[in-house]
This record gives C-alpha cells, structure tokens and sequence, in this order.
C-alpha cells in the first residue's frame, strides 16, 4: 500500500468540494494531470466511472476508475478499471477533521506488493512522489482559495 498524508487548515466540506469540481480541478491539482472526464455518472454516485489521463514516470497513463464508495465530506474509494486492475486494486482519499485543519490521506492498495516493490521499485518510487505534490498541492490550493 502507498498512502500520503497532509495536514489542511480548512473544512471537509471545503476539500470535498474541491472534488466535486473534479473536470475542473483535475489538471489544477497537479502539472502531471491531463484530461480528466466523467464516462458515466459523477462524484457523488458510486458505480460512476471517471476517466483521466496522468504522466507517471515520463509516461502518459490513461486511467478509468469506479466510484465504489462515496461518503461526503470525509470519504471517497474508487477502484481501477482494466488493464490497471490488475496490478492495482484500490485507492482512496479520506479527509478527517482535526480541530481547525483536517488531515488528508491518499492511498493505494496494491495486487502483487511485494514484486512491485522489488521489480518496479523505481516506479513505486516515482508514485510515491507523485502522491505527495498531490497532496502539497491540494493543501496549497485550498488554503491560498479563502
């Protein structure tokens, strides 16, 4: 499992928001992101599907994800769609209140750990990274939005 975590000084309702602008927010989220679109439904439905495009390790990846649980404003868990399926299972985003700020937690579950950490473990390693300027980014971009 990769998870990152960072401290908001803000609401939940307010980083879930952010979520909610999704097709908005996406490529603001983080320089790396391209497209991003609902293929079916939106955030607030589980069963929708999201489709976005990332560069990941220099690469283009093209992502399609199923919401399969949404609990406003402190949870969202998505899973990927084929091919990705096969390597990772799960991920999720869980934002919990902490008096005047709220920690935000990212996290990936992955299928096969053990040979990803060792046959791809610059990759790993280049996600890892990826998942931690998500979340300086998003802390940035909801606390300079007041």
């Amino acid at each position: 499992m990769l998870k990152d975590s960072v401290e908001i000084k803000s609401t939940p309702e307010k980083i879930f928001e952010f979520f909610e602008s999704w097709e908005k927010n996406y490529r603001r989220w983080h320089p790396n992101h391209g497209d991003s679109r609902w293929l079916k439904g939106n955030l607030n439905e589980p069963g929708s599907i999201l489709y976005t495009e990332e560069i990941l390790h220099g690469h283009l990846h093209k992502l399609k994800f199923r919401i399969t649980e949404i609990e406003p404003p402190s949870r969202l868990s998505y899973k990927f769609l084929f091919p990705w399926s096969l390597f990772i299972s799960k991920g999720s985003f869980v934002i919990e209140r902490k008096k005047n700020r709220c920690l935000f937690t990212s996290s990936l579950t992955f299928r096969f750990a053990r040979l990803l950490k060792t046959f791809a473990k610059r990759r790993m390693a280049d996600l890892k990274q990826h998942m931690k300027e998500e979340g300086d980014n998003l802390k940035r971009i909801i606390e300079s939005d007041k």
